[in-house]
């Protein structure tokens, strides 16, 4: 097969926009909310506005692309979350900046999450194939696929501190919809094998048995449904942090900027680990990395509690991001390569759901916690559970067959 390099390139920029747009939305759709009253519950309700939708949309979402193709849902999904976060500023130009409040922001949250998750399985979808044609290996694919995706939330999260101390709130939204727009023109250029209409006969008739379908592979691989259960339990502990504590944090400073640059440097740190993991997967084990990233998460997640000066912080959010950055790559290169073809959309799709199942637990009881009882306990009521299943994860059998080839 004749090998050329163009459809990885215009993938991995589709991811880089795409998450771009995400990452100036983690940091508007707070700080609108914050701006009104200052209230952590508030910032709360709006995060998980943005959240509670991906249980249900990440599972329809896989299904949407294998049923209709990797490419076209991942135009769709760009074209949509766009128009979602546009409609902030339309809003205050047709109705006045009082139409931006609680039930708004939360609304259009909650929009932007029905739309999201469905681009982001369909690119990873593509990367085996993009891979080949490029002549790279999978984890090497994987590897530049969560560097732009990390990329993407140094550029974005940065860019919103930036903009919102410039243009404010709401005119930085008309920023996110250009970069969704972007990330949908890129894909509309891909021509790979794989990425355009399915073969339906390989696929059930109807759609719930399809998803069904899915569920069932998931849960009867040991590995996927044991890190499907970690994802979970540690997405629902970290959500808080990134969504409602740091915005509060900054909030209560009015520093936009420090909080972009606490998101950033999140995000270098995952940018050099998912880089760097193209390189380590040839010498450390899969295993021993993701224990390694779940202990590590904990322990800073623990020190942050104290309210450390601001470059302590920006060091230890540094280095969850660089322990962290070859997690993505690990968990992409299980499913493409235990999932067969026709069924790789449901199960990035099912794996994604269950991460995302436990973040609104974490978000209900996070917000209001930080109000009575501050942000001190609230970062240590989220640690020490991170810090349970980093030493449960270095006994459970399963996760050896991170290092078992796939079967």
């Amino acid at each position: 097969m004749k090998r050329t390099r163009s459809p990885l390139p215009l993938l991995l920029f589709a991811t880089l926009a795409a998450g771009a747009g995400n990452g100036v939305t983690i940091v508007a759709f707070p700080w609108l909310a914050l701006q009104r009253n200052g209230s952590a519950a508030d910032a709360a309700v709006v995060a998980m506005a943005g959240t509670v939708p991906l249980l249900a949309s990440t599972l329809l979402a896989g299904a949407a692309v294998d049923y209709l193709g990797r490419r076209r849902v991942s135009m769709i999904s760009d074209a949509l979350s766009g128009l979602s976060v546009a409609m902030v500023p339309l809003l205050a130009l047709l109705l006045g900046d009082g139409a931006i409040n609680v039930v708004s922001l939360s609304a259009l949250a909650a929009l932007g999450a029905v739309f999201d998750p469905a681009g982001m399985t369909a690119r990873i979808s593509m990367v085996p194939e993009a891979a080949e044609q490029a002549g790279w290996s999978l984890d090497h694919a994987n590897s530049g696929y969560q560097a732009a995706f990390n990329l993407a939330y140094i550029v974005g999260p940065g860019a919103g501190g930036l903009l919102i101390a410039t243009l404010g709130g709401v005119q930085t939204m008309w920023v996110a919809a250009l970069l969704f727009g972007a990330a949908m023109l890129a894909v509309a250029v891909i021509r790979l094998a794989g990425a355009g209409r399915p073969d339906r006969a390989k696929l059930p008739d109807r759609l719930w048995p399809g998803i069904v379908e899915g569920l069932r592979f998931v849960w009867h691989s040991r590995v996927l449904r044991t890190l499907a259960a970690i994802d979970l339990i540690v997405n629902g502990l970290y959500v808080p942090i990134e969504s409602v504590l740091f915005p509060k944090y900054f909030t209560d400073r009015d520093e936009p900027r420090q909080l972009g640059w606490v998101l950033m440097a999140l995000a270098a740190g995952g940018l050099v680990g998912a880089l760097g993991y193209a390189v380590t997967s040839r010498y450390l084990a899969r295993r021993n990395t993701l224990i390694a990233a779940t202990l590590t998460l904990g322990a800073t997640t623990a020190v942050i509690a104290f309210l450390p000066p601001l470059p302590l912080i920006l060091a230890l959010s540094l280095l969850v991001g660089l322990v962290y950055g070859p997690i993505g790559p690990i968990y992409n290169y299980v499913m493409q390569t235990r999932a067969p073809t026709q069924l790789r959309g449901r199960v990035v799709g099912v794996m994604g759901s269950l991460a995302y199942a436990a973040g609104p637990v974490g978000l209900i009881v996070a917000g209001p916690l930080a109000d009575a009882a501050g942000l001190t306990v609230t970062f240590l009521a989220l640690a020490v559970p991170m810090l349970v299943v980093g030493f449960l994860s270095v006994v459970l059998p399963q996760l050896r067959e991170l290092d078992s080839p796939a079967r």
